[in-house]
């Protein structure tokens, strides 16, 4: 889909009417007295919350922030694999696919050995590995992104939307379990300046950026490292003969520093981040007052031979490296945690910051959304025990010192100039950094991340039965067959984010096994869907339950298979054919094999946000029960 020809223009680029591109604009109404939550910032973080809530009309949300109005253009614009599968779950995946550039083969410059003043290609590299995601790696724009989720707010049984020109002030925690949080706003649009508005919340979510005012209300700081070094960051709309500017390029360069080209959407438009000066200890980036053209000035220097003639610079900014990190992620001090349940929380840059190169910013900061807010909106609508909300900290945090980590490591490697000998102690060969780059793969794609055993996830005794789902990791979605119309579907594709658990039934060969497990999930009354399914709710509201049966599609008669998987539903008792899926064995892709599931079956539970929770036998009851007891609460 190719766009921006005759210059960039932000919004949606299928609508020609530049003005109609752009995002409604959202009616000036009065904030509400009171919510269950309340989330301040609409960046992608609060988006995402906003927009997993937003599907519970039962939950009173309210966003706020100060910006006048929806985003148009965007800072962030690396969309990684695993986030690519989160937006399958809000429906959007396929609209992003189609508009942004992929991400394919990154490729590697370095000083021409023969011509030091010059760079030279040394390498190139598959983004990511087969296998790694059925998505690809993308970029675009941050601000269609918010596109994307305010669509979805807007057309959710809450209908959904922002208010905007709103700065939060002040922000009184609460002091009791039955106290609201209190957050006092000043309206700061035309004609409203002198008028403030109060809010009491049952939660409160600070998205607010580096600079949270909920972060401080809290009591919190930001924690870490500055690199002291200044980078700058264009998007641009240029003519060149560098060979390699539709790829995704590292450059190191002897004359003036090193460069990472990032092609974006519509096949004309790229971004630079171009490395500038050494920034003195007590220096802010500011200080220099960097101007465009030095920007570009210092691109054209390290693309040297090649020349780089801007046409137009559609955005641009300079900013310096740092990695920091808040040291919890809710209102609750460590020693407080068995007597206090939090309240407040922070997410997203509010809580972690680092350098955008690895493009992990936007996306590790929209998955601590994604981890909270089913955690909410199950505690909110009476599903499970308010305890739960500390492991939204203990995840995310840990995932956080993960980046830290890494983005250091990767940061120091970018900024350091090109080794001039095998003596050159502050120097970077650009091989091992290829290298580097190649090994953290799975990390940049975001699927590494894998929680530690806690109450929502369960522990490794019998991984054995499906070790291709690691407990803790993503549920690695595989090709299958849906048994009731032999359509080719992704088996994860049914996780949906609607706060649903889903349990996966990969059957034993005779399905015997497979039918017990049915009849108990069904009729025990120490069934989980028994003891937790609210009354006169469709029987998969709360536990969805899914199979996998190990012959093709047209050896299975659905008539003879378990009513649990042809469940009755609906205000007419309309029959769910679509809870049976086959191995794909016409293109030899048989799910037990890719994700090595034992024939005699297994049981994989998944998490409303798309994490394993929990590998079990077929007949693993007890465990089963004793599982969804440690958190959930029965139904009268």
């Amino acid at each position: 889909m190719q766009f921006h020809l005759d210059g960039f223009r932000p919004g949606d680029p299928a609508v020609s009417d530049a003005g109609a591109a752009l995002p409604a604009a959202v009616p000036d109404r009065p904030l509400p007295d009171e919510v269950d939550v309340l989330i301040v910032g609409c960046g992608p973080t609060g988006l995402t919350l906003a927009a997993q809530l937003a599907v519970f009309p039962e939950i009173s949300v309210c966003i706020v922030d100060l910006k006048p109005g929806p985003l148009e253009l965007g800072q962030a614009d690396g969309i990684a694999c695993r986030t690519m599968e989160m937006f399958r779950a809000f429906g959007f995946a396929h609209r992003i696919e189609h508009e942004a550039y992929w991400v394919n083969e990154t490729v590697f410059w370095k000083p021409d050995p023969a011509t030091p003043h010059s760079i030279a290609r040394s390498g190139r590299i598959q983004d990511v590995e087969d296998g790694l995601s059925e998505f690809p790696h993308v970029i675009l724009n941050q601000a269609r992104v918010h596109d994307f989720y305010l669509e979805s707010m807007r057309n959710s049984p809450s209908g959904l939307m922002p208010h905007y020109d709103r700065r939060l002030d002040e922000l009184t925690t609460p002091g009791g379990a039955d106290e609201p949080a209190v957050a006092r706003f000043a309206r700061v649009d035309p004609g409203h300046q002198d008028e403030t508005e109060t809010l009491r919340a049952r939660y409160v979510v600070g998205c607010d950026g580096a600079r949270s005012t909920v972060r401080r209300s809290m009591g919190l700081r930001l924690a870490g490292d500055a690199a002291n070094q200044a980078w700058g960051v264009m998007d641009v709309l240029a003519v060149t003969d560098f060979p390699d500017i539709r790829y995704k390029a590292v450059i190191h360069s002897n004359q003036g520093g090193n460069l990472l080209v990032i092609p974006r959407e519509g096949g004309y438009l790229f971004r630079l981040y171009i490395e500038l000066d050494k920034l003195d200890p007590s220096e802010r980036v500011a200080d220099r007052g960097i101007t465009i053209d030095q920007l570009i000035a210092a691109g054209r220097r390290i693309l040297a031979p090649y020349t780089l003639e801007v046409k137009e610079v559609a955005w641009w900014s300079i900013y310096e490296i740092g990695q920091r990190v808040c040291d919890r992620y809710d209102d609750v001090p460590a020693g407080q945690v068995p007597n206090r349940i939090p309240r407040v929380f922070i997410a997203g840059d509010a809580c972690h910051t680092h350098s955008p190169k690895a493009g992990q910013g936007m996306n590790v900061s929209m998955r601590d959304a994604f981890n909270l807010g089913w955690k909410l909106a199950s505690v909110l609508r009476g599903q499970c025990r308010p305890e739960i909300l500390h492991t939204y900290s203990a995840e995310r945090h840990a995932v956080a010192e993960e980046l830290i980590d890494f983005d250091r490591r990767f940061a120091e490697m970018f900024s350091a100039p090109p080794k001039t000998s095998a003596q050159d102690s502050e120097g970077v060969d650009p091989a091992e950094f290829q290298r580097y780059f190649q090994q953290q793969g799975r990390f940049t794609a975001g699927v590494a991340t894998r929680y530690a055993p806690s109450v929502l996830t369960g522990s490794a005794e019998h991984q054995q039965l499906a070790s291709g789902f690691a407990i803790g990791t993503r549920f690695h979605s595989a090709p299958v067959i849906r048994a009731a119309d032999a359509k080719p579907v992704h088996l994860g594709h049914v996780v949906d984010a609607d706060g649903r658990w889903r349990l996966f039934a990969f059957a034993d060969t005779s399905t015997a096994r497979l039918a017990d497990l049915c009849r108990w999930l069904e009729s025990d009354d120490d069934s989980p869907i028994h003891r937790f399914t609210p009354p006169g709710t469709d029987v998969d509201s709360t536990i969805d339950v899914r199979a996998v049966v190990q012959q093709g599609h047209r050896e299975v008669d659905l008539n003879n298979l378990p009513e649990l998987l042809r469940p009755a539903k609906g205000r007419y008792g309309l029959v769910d054919y679509e809870k049976v899926f086959c191995p794909d064995l016409e293109r030899a892709d048989d799910v037990f094999e890719m994700r090595d599931v034992d024939r005699a079956g297994a049981i994989v539970l998944v998490r409303p946000d798309q994490h394993v929770a929990h590998v079990l036998p077929l007949d693993g009851y007890d465990e089963l029960a004793a599982f969804f007891d440690g958190f959930m609460i029965p139904r009268d």
